[in-house]
Parts: C-alpha cells; sequence; structure tokens
C-alpha cells in the first residue's frame, strides 16, 4: 500500500492538471471592446468622459508654469511655505541641519554649495516637484506657485549667506548686530 499511494497521488495530480486548459480560449459573458478615442462621440449620460478635469489636476505630459515674477510678497509667500515645508531637513539657514538631521536621519545637501548655487532655479522647482534622493515628491502637497515661491525664497538665502557685509549698502549694513 505504501508503494501505491505516490502513484495514485501523480495519477490524481495528473488527471486534475489535465483538465486544466489555456485560460485565454475560456468562454467569457462580456466582451472586450476597446473605447472610443474621441470624447466627442462618448455618451453624454456615460461617465467615461468628464466634461473637464477635477480641480488643481495637472497632466504629466504638462510643462510647469514659468516662474512667476520676483516680488517681495513672492519672497515673503516662499519663507512662509520654506518653514513649514522645508525647514525640518534643510533647516532655517538652508545648511542641511534641519530638526529630523539632529534626530539622525540623513543630511539633505546644502543649499549653499557651489552645486546648488549654480544650480538653475528651475532645479528647486522640480525637486520640490517630482522629490530627489530621499526626498519625497511634494507635487501633491504644495501647489505650483508655492513651489516657485519657495525656490525664489532659496535663491534669496544662498544669497544672504554668500554676500559679505561690505557688499551691502550701508542702511541694510547698519541694521546688522
Amino acid at each position: 500500500m505504501s508503494r501505491l499511494f505516490p502513484i495514485a497521488l501523480l495519477l490524481g495530480a495528473a488527471a486534475l492538471l489535465g483538465a486544466c486548459d489555456n485560460m485565454a480560449k475560456q468562454p467569457s459573458d462580456k466582451t472586450w471592446t476597446p473605447a472610443d478615442a474621441n470624447p466627442a462621440n462618448a455618451d453624454p449620460g456615460s461617465r467615461a468622459w468628464p466634461p473637464e478635469p477635477a480641480p488643481n489636476t495637472v497632466a504629466r505630459e504638462d510643462r510647469p508654469q514659468p516662474p512667476p515674477p520676483l516680488t517681495p510678497a513672492l519672497l515673503a509667500r516662499g519663507k512662509e511655505r520654506y518653514e513649514i515645508y522645508c525647514t525640518p531637513c534643510h533647516g532655517y539657514l538652508g545648511d542641511g541641519n534641519g530638526m529630523i538631521v539632529q534626530r539622525g536621519f540623513p543630511h539633505p545637501p546644502s543649499f549653499h554649495s557651489e552645486a546648488l548655487r549654480n544650480a538653475p532655479t528651475r532645479h528647486f522647482y522640480d525637486v520640490a516637484t517630482n522629490g530627489w534622493g530621499a526626498m519625497y515628491s511634494y507635487g501633491d502637497r504644495v501647489t505650483p506657485d508655492d513651489r516657485w515661491a519657495i525656490a525664489a525664497y532659496i535663491r534669496a538665502l544662498q544669497t544672504s549667506q554668500s554676500t559679505a557685509a561690505a557688499e551691502l549698502p550701508d542702511d541694510v549694513r547698519g541694521t546688522l548686530r
């Protein structure tokens, strides 16, 4: 009986596997038909083609908007948004010494490195949009206008940390401690 059991098991498995057929040839209740690629031909009551995209929807193929003009209001908004979203990692000075670094998280790059001082402003916008390295994307958390404002503020931080006091106007130099 012990010899017959493995043979019976193999025969049973073969019978079960023999009942299987190519699943691609199985009958189906629903047939697939391609959707009409023209929204004008879609059924008006159908939800397949919404009349317009949801608010704040941006297609991947769309190019980001051009940077807005540099104004004091843009810098103020950038400072506010930077302090909310960026300081935990990059620190208030943009040197990469944020609070999470002090708690053991990897050190992000300093905005004052030569590579980032020479990077185009769009680089900061793109990194905020798509993420970079350990940094995740803020594209769904920060609006495009605010990303440009943050990029402008990062440029102001870079200038503030790389300009010698002797190069400042007299009235500004007088306010320094």
